[in-house]
């Protein structure tokens, strides 16, 4: 039986379907959708505002290809974007088609297709595969740079010096984030080699700037990488390295707050100044860069007495920080640096203060001084929650992709949801693992932001701050898989996290669990990790449905996920079941301008149990499995 020609439409902002896909504002853009040549439709019109006022543009028929048959219309406008969505009159009635798909229903704006003029897109990112590290514990290359037992004291407690590598990580309130493994930016280059084999093209590290303890986010001078790992030269040295070897670096910053013991935090009215050898005076100016009352008493993040809040209300703080040409963010983006972009720590909460509201101020402000110094640079955001306001092209170029990737898919695989697992009371139940949760979850994050951002966004399943996958003793070796396929094929780049790919080991109740030090000594590159996460990130740069190309959904029943990523000359399923037995699904191929099925083949070397028919492959899924299969 013959495909539903409603399954036919289809529209994107790719290059296939928008030209140009990054418009200049004020230029003329061209818009596609297609669907079966034969299909009962009498026109199509292409629905928009225009200075507010709705505009239905009557697309013309256009090319005849494989079957498939494309309406175009060009619209001009000379706002800062363009959204849009599409009325399909057909023989029965009108069917509309947003980001969402079809409806019967005239539907309202928030899942329209949507265009940014003058968007500068970090085109780099879009064939990406990122390594986050976190320097301290990935390789010490240089034993000259660590730091000593009781080197110096941090909020009562003095620092230890871990003399074997491979030790487990105390909980902090045995070492309280004091605890030196003596991992460096030294070690980080050694290893280029190492990661341009795994098919790591970029690599993002956590903060590296001076401070106190291991994390780094406690923050006492943002012009100077932290001497115990390499200081300045070390990173001038890495990045030259990197970029010689076609990799990128973004780095990772708090501008939410600092340290508690940085120089310009005034706790007590004055502090002691070594650079000038003198005390500042109560009423000093970076006295303005945080929330001090009328006791001295100050806000801080969460309450954490050590990360006193910066004040966004000073314009002193803002030229510092970020609009000054020798400020912290273009400091870093510039020579003799030249890093590749930023990620912002809890930027969910930045410039967000009780009666001070200045996010929606402050960000569109960081983002133009980032895009005007490197106009390629990244912008990546912490949240963990839905933030689409912010994902409209004149903020950050992506959220770390909590909401739209780590938190669905691990709740796919087996676990509560990341967020959730953290209370009790949800401790009975079962986590919502239906194919149509997880779907559903993807589309409420890709379908509400622009195409050239969905292409960007920053994938993964866990960080410095989640516990690993794969240390969780609920979860096997084949639901861990899933989870790395759907990271490397969902829209986006992605990311693994350091040692993931080497089996790492960790536990899951407290956040050292996650911060073990990378296991050199170990022989693991022929293990299934290292295996799996070699081959998706070789494929997701090879091929160019997974960077440029189409986003379909095509099955989401039960505990089955199907979709596809395609081009005009590729297409590719991705299959994943977390069913307890064999079943059977239905995979269109002729929507896609496919004659027929080809001979396809599965990129880890499964081999496929399927039936062609008209327009269809009828694909067996064993339990507990991921398919990529290359039509």
């Amino acid at each position: 039986m013959k495909t539903n020609w409603l399954e036919s439409v289809y529209s994107d902002g790719s290059k296939l379907f928008v030209q140009p896909v990054l418009p200049k504002k004020g230029e003329e853009v061209t818009v596609s959708i297609r669907f079966f040549a034969d299909a009962p439709v009498k026109a199509v019109m292409l629905r928009t505002r225009i200075n507010g006022g709705e505009e239905r543009i009557h697309m013309e028929r256009g090319e005849e290809k494989n079957g498939l048959v494309y309406y175009f219309a060009k619209v001009s406008n000379k706002e800062d974007s363009l959204h849009y969505h599409f009325f399909i009159v057909a023989n029965e009635m009108i069917y509309y088609y947003n980001q969402a798909g079809i409806q019967e229903y005239m539907p309202d704006e928030t899942y329209d297709f949507r265009i940014v003029y003058g968007y500068r897109q970090p085109a780099w990112v879009k064939g990406a595969v990122f390594y986050q590290i976190f320097p301290e514990r990935f390789c010490n290359g240089n034993p000259a740079n660590r730091v000593k037992d009781g080197e110096y004291q941090f909020d009562g407690h003095d620092t230890i010096q871990v003399k074997d590598w491979n030790t487990v990580p105390a909980p902090y309130d045995e070492t309280y984030c004091l605890d030196f493994y003596g991992g460096d930016l030294e070690g980080i280059r050694k290893k280029i080699p190492y990661l341009k084999e795994l098919g790591v093209t970029a690599l993002y590290l956590n903060p590296i700037f001076y401070a106190a303890t291991v994390h780094k986010y406690d923050c006492l001078d943002y012009f100077t990488v932290d001497p115990h790992f390499g200081g300045d030269r070390a990173l001038q040295e890495l990045v030259e390295e990197l970029h010689k070897n076609d990799m990128r670096i973004i780095l990772d910053v708090s501008i939410n707050h600092t340290g508690s013991a940085h120089k310009w935090f005034n706790k007590d009215g004055e502090f002691f100044d070594k650079s000038i050898g003198a005390y500042h005076n109560p009423d000093a100016l970076e006295r303005q860069y945080y929330f001090f009352g009328e006791n001295n008493d100050y806000k801080a993040w969460f309450d954490v007495d050590t990360l006193p809040t910066l004040n966004y209300t000073s314009e002193a703080l803002k030229e510092i920080l970020y609009k000054g040409e020798d400020s912290v963010v273009k400091k870093w983006l510039k020579p003799p640096f030249n890093i590749d972009g930023w990620r912002f720590d809890v930027a969910d909460v930045m410039a967000r203060n009780d009666e001070v509201q200045l996010h929606h101020e402050v960000w569109p402000e960081i983002a133009k001084s980032i895009k005007d110094t490197k106009e390629e640079a990244y912008v990546v955001a912490e949240e963990w929650g839905d933030c689409g306001e912010f994902l409209q092209g004149g903020e950050w170029d992506t959220p770390m992709n909590y909401f739209g990737c780590a938190r669905p898919v691990r709740e796919f695989v087996g676990e509560w949801d990341l967020f959730l697992a953290k209370e009790e009371v949800i401790h009975h139940t079962n986590p919502n693992q239906s194919a149509k949760a997880l779907a559903n979850r993807i589309r409420q994050h890709l379908f509400k932001i622009p195409f050239q951002l969905q292409q960007v966004q920053f994938n993964l399943l866990g960080s410095h701050d989640t516990s690993r996958l794969h240390n969780n003793p609920k979860i096997s070796w084949e639901e861990v898989k899933i989870a790395d396929v759907l990271l490397f094929t969902l829209p986006g780049t992605a990311s693994i996290y350091y040692g993931d790919e080497a089996g790492i080991d960790g536990r899951l109740e407290d956040t050292e669990g996650c911060r073990y030090s990378m296991p050199w000594d170990k022989d693991f590159k022929e293990g299934k990790p290292y295996q799996c996460y070699h081959t998706l990130a070789h494929m997701k740069r090879e091929n160019e449905a997974f960077y440029e190309g189409g986003f379909r959904i095509l099955w989401e029943e039960g505990k089955i996920f199907a979709f596809a990523r395609f081009t005009e000359k590729q297409l590719f399923y991705i299959v994943c079941s977390m069913e307890d037995k064999t079943e059977q699904i239905t995979l269109p191929f002729d929507i896609f301008g496919r004659k027929c099925a080809g001979h396809p083949k599965e990129i880890f070397g499964s081999e496929l149990g399927y039936q062609e028919q008209e327009g269809n492959i009828k694909l067996q899924v064993p339990a507990k499995s991921a398919y990529v299969i290359e039509m």
